[in-house]
């Protein structure tokens, strides 16, 4: 008699032996700090914050050339597997001087919020239509007399231009963005407009190296910034970056700043991340490093151990590492090699974090909106 294996026996079989010749490797869970190559980056370079868009694709901007170039800046688009698919190139900006863009953030309708140096503005960027319009405009602050703090001017010793640098919304749908040599956090009205001065402290001079990364906490009244450097003497060690917090009060004005964690002398942190568990993930920029920062501040891991050359199983060095953000799992970090301009390195990192990010609040999303 003819007896047939029935159907689902069969494919399970497959299945098996599919397994059985299989690598083990391809089984193995990535270990936390795993480190690969998500997506090279091509002229003008020099990559700023890697945006993971909630619709799964990010966006790249390309910043400063510190050599300078003629280029407009660019932003380019990606799917999740690193394929680029789309770029636009940022219109009106200053050839004659730095100039570079940044991908901050988007709105609930998806558009892409930049953040641009010269001039000192914020554009939305539509994606489906790629049209761009001036958000906001920051000013060039003159510097306060001795003693003061504003309510018109720059706390910063010296006087430096505006340059917007990273950005996060408020639930009430204002903008707040950080300014890297002013030593001020702006606030952009819902809707956009002329930029506010909403934070002003000396503890936010750096010098040429200010405050950077911005993150809405869980809580959505406190904001957390990063601070690279303490260049302006005002907040003891000098060379130290720092990450503080700070309320949101029910008025709308800024509380009383929190020093959360300091850094090592030289290491530069810029934009960071957080995890659901709380956990902070920075990008140490002067030292080619990302650290771990557990939730009360205190420091629980440095990835690599020490300054990285192409070991740890990255096919690149982290060079000049600018942002993190969460894909998932995992992290996106922007390789800017900013200091060495080598293209080589001009890459988006795609780190093993091995927990899931906070997501980032945009107001009027429903999906934010029900957490």
């Amino acid at each position: 008699m003819n007896r047939r294996r029935p159907l689902g026996i069969a494919l399970v079989a497959v299945a098996l032996l599919a397994a059985l010749l299989l690598p083990a490797a391809a089984f193995a869970k990535r270990e936390r700090f795993d480190t690969r190559v998500f997506a090279h980056v091509g002229r003008p370079g020099f990559p700023a914050l890697a945006y993971v868009h909630p619709d799964g694709r990010v966006y790249e901007g390309t910043y400063t050339n510190p050599t300078g170039d003629d280029r407009p800046s660019r932003v380019l688009e990606y799917d999740g597997h690193g394929k680029q698919l789309r770029s636009w190139t940022i219109e009106g900006q200053d050839l004659s001087a730095e100039h570079g863009v940044q991908v901050a953030i988007s709105d609930a309708r998806g558009r892409l919020v930049l953040l641009d140096r010269t001039p000192a503005r914020a554009l939305s960027l539509d994606p489906d239509s790629g049209r761009q319009r001036t958000y906001a405009t920051f000013a060039d602050l003159p510097t306060c007399p001795p003693g003061q703090t504003g309510p018109h001017c720059s706390p910063a010793l010296q006087d430096l231009a505006p340059v917007p640098d990273y950005a996060a919304w408020g639930r009430d749908g204002s903008l707040y963005v950080t300014d890297f040599q002013q030593a001020v956090i702006w606030r952009v009205p819902p809707g956009g407009g002329k930029a506010r001065i909403w934070l002003a402290d000396r503890r936010l001079d750096g010098n040429q190296f200010g405050t950077a990364g911005i993150v809405l906490a869980p809580d959505r009244q406190t904001l957390l910034f990063s601070q690279q450097s303490s260049a302006g003497g005002g907040d003891g060690d000098p060379t130290t970056g720092k990450l503080y917090s700070v309320a949101i009060r029910g008025n709308g004005d800024a509380g009383h700043i929190h020093r959360i964690w300091e850094s090592d002398p030289g290491d530069g942190p810029d934009g960071f991340a957080l995890a659901r568990s709380g956990h902070i993930y920075i990008a140490l920029a002067g030292s080619n490093q990302l650290a771990l920062i557990g939730s009360h501040g205190r420091e629980m891991a440095r990835f690599p151990a020490t300054p990285q050359t192409g070991e740890n199983g990255s096919p690149v060095p982290f060079d000049t590492p600018s942002s993190v953000m969460f894909r998932g799992r995992r992290l996106l970090v922007a390789n800017q090699s900013f200091f060495t301009g080598d293209r080589r390195n001009q890459v988006i990192l795609d780190v093993e974090a091995r927990e899931p990010g906070e997501p980032v609040f945009i107001p009027g999303d429903a999906r934010a909106e029900r957490r």
